[in-house]
């Protein structure tokens, strides 16, 4: 079922609302065609002379500029003079003033970023119509607070759209390709829509999948004219052709107009419960509250004392209508003001009771039913968005270029055979062994949650399988059949790094020197990910739970879920949550104020994972007799800066170079801003070379506002001059944390 059809349903679902709605709008309607009772103007205060600034020469009540009297003018209408240019702030932006109307009250912005004679210019503000209150031009009341400045309906919105290929297929997608250079990998169109439009803003129908909206700004500007199209009966403003870049840019440079009705209305029309402008242009006020009578109560009001009788009988079938649905119920409250009506109006009154008493429960059956085909619909959207992310998987494997074999279900099944050897089981899924036909072993990750529409798998499919290092796992092939996803890799029979140094007492054991040579190759890997592919890739997952040892404990970084392809020559990347493993996580993904997210943090959990493989334990020591021992790092930094010896298994001289080589080249990586620690390639450098060459780093910290102190007394006037001090920095917002 397609999108308008559910909200078609779901229109029809709310019709009690709309009948509701109908009956507001014949009240509004009776209120509105009331004639005039009383007009009162306001005059401009003539203590204070107009100003001028630029070409703005009339700057007067209620505006004012920066430097005028405080007694002239309102302060919400504050204009400055910047430049020789009257400059409005609206929203933190500041737009320039091309005209006021004292008038029609309106006022013409343009963004400043718009410059004429140049079309490649760009609005520097955002601005939509969700930002501002409409002004109708009639009907104010008194006591509703209005914002400063309204908006008329007649404007149009101007959208721009960043596309990661060509829009072809619709010629309302406006290339700016004329006039503004993009990059190689993106196309910028711009799209003007108009507010009186079916489609209101931007429907979300008319968004391309491969589009983002970048920016968007308003024009009271109408499109150019297109004589060939103009239809009897059609407005002008929805016959219009399709539209060149250069005329867009003209439209912004038009500007958009902002209206300061309700405030003239606030000052000319007291004691009034109605202004606007009328026909000719000028303020009106109407419905006197002294002289008006409300002969239905708060329902309908009747202002004046000529008021046409096709509103009069209006009005009394409105009250048959409540009256009738009052009667439902029990209710007869009408009756007083039913006796006070002549045969005219008593023949309207029971016509109107008649459809309030008979109607009312058709709305409120068609009401129950259409919210029964809602949750219907909605239940059957859910499904649909489900099955679409295997649509999008299949979309990016057609579009794709792998070396990865494609295998069927039925083969994953036949190789696993029906999935008997279960080899691990995680947040992802499960871990089977599988065998080729060929002969080698297989391990075979069986998906079965996923993020967004398959976009961990596609993530993982993407990355790894154009990967090819002896220190990252290979992607031998994946399956794709409707639900079921699965990614086939060359088995370890070693398993993951985690079972040799964890806590358990069935841990395996290895020694210093393995321990040293994984460590070794597991940089080696990451350093290719970074620098050694097309595209830096950033793992975001370095545990050891994803560190693989094949038969001759050779290390392979493996898991890809959550890894991202940036541009080599993209430093600092975006992301829009944390991502990661609790415990390996660097800091910046939590607190911005330190440094923006790169390889580094990769870095800082490679850091972690080499203190654990240094001393084959995990990075908490929950037995130490003092606070500053908890967390294992710090405990580590304090033994070596003390030249204590760490307690370890019988080890060889040369092995305890080795790992006390590795404890200071950790104690590096976990630096806690990402500008101090080493690049994964400055790493090998110091594994590979004498521990002579290694320096000793500064202490490691663990929040941006903290100064690691000992656990000895210090004077409070002390500093330590070999720790960086944070105490100054202001903790950030963290970004919303999602683990794996």
């Amino acid at each position: 079922m397609s999108r308008g059809k559910s909200f078609s349903c779901y229109a029809e679902s709310i019709s009690l609302l709309s009948f509701l709605q109908i009956v507001t709008v014949v009240a509004v309607l009776l209120f509105h065609h009331c004639q005039t009772c009383d007009a009162i103007t306001n005059s401009n205060n003539q203590i204070c002379p107009p100003s001028s600034c630029g070409k703005i020469s009339n700057i007067k009540h209620p505006f004012r500029l920066m430097n005028d009297p405080t007694s002239c003018g309102d302060p919400k209408y504050e204009l400055s003079c910047e430049n020789n240019i009257t400059v409005l702030t609206l929203f933190s932006g500041k737009y320039y003033v091309k005209a006021i109307n004292y008038n029609n009250y309106t006022i013409l912005l343009v963004d400043p970023g718009i410059e004429e004679g140049s079309c490649s210019s760009l609005p520097r503000y955002f601005l939509s119509s969700s930002n501002l209150t409409y002004d109708l031009g009639y009907g104010y009341n008194q006591a509703n607070e209005v914002d400063p400045y309204q908006i008329f309906f007649d404007y149009l919105h101007i959208i721009y759209l960043k596309c990661s290929k060509a829009v072809n297929d619709d010629p309302e997608y406006v290339d700016t390709a004329p006039c503004i250079n993009s990059d190689s990998k993106s196309y910028l169109y711009a799209f003007a829509s108009d507010f009186s439009s079916s489609d209101h803003y931007f429907s979300v129908g008319r968004l391309k999948d491969y589009c983002q909206v970048k920016l968007v700004a308003m024009s009271s500007s109408d499109f150019p004219s297109d004589s060939a199209k103009v239809r009897e009966g059609v407005p002008d403003r929805h016959q219009h052709r399709p539209l060149s870049y250069e005329e867009i840019h003209g439209m912004l440079l038009y500007g958009f107009q902002l209206s300061w009705l309700s405030r003239a209305c606030r000052e000319s029309c007291v004691g009034y419960r109605g202004c606007g402008l009328n026909d000719t242009g000028d303020l009106e006020c109407s419905q006197s509250i002294e002289s008006c009578t409300l002969p239905l109560g708060t329902l309908v009001s009747k202002t004046c004392d000529q008021v046409p009788k096709q509103f009069i009988l209006m009005e009394d079938i409105i009250l048959g209508i409540v009256k009738g649905v009052l009667n439902i119920f029990g209710l007869t409250k009408s009756s007083a003001i039913l006796s006070q009506k002549n045969l005219e109006s008593k023949t309207a009154i029971d016509t109107g009771r008649v459809i309030g008493r008979y109607l009312f429960p058709i709305f409120v059956a068609r009401f129950v039913l259409g919210l029964l085909v809602f949750f219907v619909l909605l239940i059957y959207t859910c499904r649909r968005r489900h099955i679409s992310m295997y649509e999008d998987i299949e979309v990016f494997l057609q579009g794709s270029t792998l070396i990865p074999i494609r295998y069927s279900y039925k083969e994953i099944k036949k190789m696993t055979r029906n999935f008997r050897d279960k080899l691990g089981e995680g947040g992802f899924g499960a871990v089977f062994k599988g065998k080729l036909r060929s002969g080698p072993f297989v391990a075979i990750k069986m998906l079965v949650k996923s993020k967004g529409n398959g976009h961990d798998f596609i993530s993982e499919v993407a990355t790894i399988g154009r990967i090819h290092h002896t220190n990252v796992a290979r992607l031998i092939g994946f399956c794709v059949e409707g639900s079921k996803r699965a990614l086939v890799y060359e088995f370890m029979s070693n398993g993951s790094l985690d079972k040799y140094i964890s806590s358990r007492e069935d841990t395996i054991s290895l020694s210093y020197q393995k321990m040293y040579e994984i460590s070794l190759g597991v940089a080696h890997g990451i350093a290719y990910l970074h620098q050694g592919c097309e595209m830096q890739i950033l793992h975001f997952d370095i545990k050891p739970h994803n560190i693989l040892l094949d038969e001759n404990f050779n290390p392979k970084v493996s898991d890809f879920g959550l890894a991202q392809l940036y541009p080599n020559e993209i430093s600092i990347v975006t992301l829009t949550a944390a991502r990661g493993t609790i415990g390996y996580m660097a800091p910046e993904l939590f607190y911005q104020n330190i440094g923006g997210v790169s390889y580094k943090a990769d870095v800082y959990s490679f850091g972690m994972l080499l203190i654990e493989m240094a001393s084959k334990k995990r990075n908490l020591n929950p037995h130490a007799d003092r606070s500053s021992q908890i967390f294992f790092p710090i405990w580590i930094y304090d033994q070596l800066i003390e030249e204590k010896e760490i307690e370890m298994d019988e080890i060889t001289y040369e092995e305890n170079n080795n790992v006390k080589k590795m404890f200071i080249i950790a104690l590096w990586c976990i630096q806690l801003k990402p500008c101090d620690r080493p690049s994964m390639n400055k790493v090998i450098e110091m594994l590979e070379g004498d521990i002579e060459n290694v320096e000793m780093p500064p202490k490691p910290l663990l929040y941006p506002n903290e100064m690691i102190h000992g656990d000895i007394e210090v004077n409070s006037h002390e500093t330590d001059a070999g720790s960086p001090s944070f105490i100054d920095e202001d903790t950030t917002e963290p970004l919303l944390m999602n683990s794996s």
